[in-house]
């Protein structure tokens, strides 16, 4: 029983810490994707103002955008337009309601981008948010949680058994194989299961990846599986594990953390706006950029 005893605990500081790294992960993923709100500070009449600008927005809905602003002489301006496109500026003037200056951005089809920006002015000052520039919001259909959820679900509890295999590897422990299989299991249907049903419901394409298209999402995502799935090929089922095996194993937990420290969304689905302003139907004119 005291041999045992290390041993077990060993494996479960092992979960902790696998738990502890895919929730870095997880948000270091959400913090730097292109949906991510931007936010910032700015200064404008002798007062430091925050914001935190939404950048998805669920097709069918107005964006409603809003900037917390002390009490004073203090207005603003939203201005839009079409993204990707050159066309003007369209520019709305913001209300006051409360402590609140808000305007609202008009919905797109699903995959529709809109750029903006704020201008806030106060006396002959003028403050321009976000500070780094115009940022783009992306319009997408509204997927059904009963979808949403099982999809989040199994590609952390994919990503929390892959980091717990890999750490079994590096500590040199025995059950490497079971925890390889169930995290290929998990990516499969997270990934290629619920992950197109996903994609189906907010922008009407099941797959926009190889051999059909270069979605970034979807196309990380087959490389990730495909990359543990020859690791696990090289582990079977049975049997002592080479330290082939192995090597094979700890390059697919590399390609897997590769893959989730690239930001979700990045270079996504996009509206082709001059297809639709030919006519075009705007679910056959989405693109990726």
């Amino acid at each position: 029983m005291a041999a045992t005893t290390p041993r077990r605990w060993v494996g479960v500081l092992l979960w902790i810490l696998a738990v502890i790294l895919m929730m870095a992960t997880a948000v270091y993923q959400r913090r730097t994707g292109p949906t991510h709100p931007a936010r910032g500070v700015v200064t404008l009449a002798d007062s430091d103002i925050a914001y935190k600008l939404k950048r998805s927005e669920t097709t069918g809905t107005e964006a409603r955008m809003a900037v917390t602003v002390p009490a004073g002489p203090i207005t603003g301006k939203l201005q839009y337009r079409r993204y990707p496109t050159d066309e003007p500026y369209t520019a709305i003037e913001m209300v006051r309601e409360g402590d609140e200056l808000f305007a609202v951005l008009p919905t797109q089809p699903p995959a529709g981008k809109v750029e903006f920006r704020v201008q806030l002015e106060a006396d002959d000052q003028v403050a321009m948010l976000p500070i780094e520039g115009p940022s783009v919001l992306r319009y997408k259909g509204d997927v059904p949680a009963a979808v949403l959820i099982p999809h989040i679900l199994f590609m952390f509890l994919g990503m929390v058994w892959g980091l717990r295999t890999m750490l079994e590897l590096a500590a040199g422990r025995p059950m490497i194989r079971r925890q390889a299989w169930t995290a290929l299991a998990m990516m499969v249907v997270g990934g290629l299961m619920m992950g197109p049903a996903v994609q189906w419901y907010a922008f009407g394409e099941a797959w926009t990846g190889v051999p059909f298209g270069w979605d970034l999402t979807d196309n990380k995502t087959l490389l990730m599986v495909v990359a543990w799935g020859v690791g696990c090929g090289f582990l079977g089922f049975r049997g002592e594990i080479s330290r082939r095996g192995r090597t094979v194993m700890m390059v697919a937990g590399l390609v897997m953390l590769a893959v989730y420290l690239i930001p979700h969304s990045l270079f996504g689905s996009t509206l082709n706006y001059e297809a639709v302003d030919q006519g075009a139907d705007p679910l056959e004119s989405i693109g990726q950029g």
